[in-house]
């Protein structure tokens, strides 16, 4: 066989992933358009001043810092 009519290894595994990557490509896009305006609004500043708000994101955190 002629060296240029061959497949070789690296070529191969550059097209599958080439391919794989078009694939999960292809599989996100259509879902975009589907999911409408997620826009987040600014929470308004406390009256008092301030702005730390005890969250469940936090509360998670302190537990995962405790000892």
């Amino acid at each position: 066989m002629n060296k240029s009519n061959r497949l070789s290894r690296r070529t191969l595994f550059a097209g599958v992933g080439t391919v794989g990557a078009a694939a999960v490509a292809v599989g996100l896009l259509p879902g975009l358009g589907q999911r409408g305006d997620t826009t987040l609004q600014p929470k308004q500043p406390p009256a008092k001043g301030g702005g730390y708000s005890l969250t469940e994101h936090v509360k998670q955190y302190y537990k995962t810092t405790s000892i």
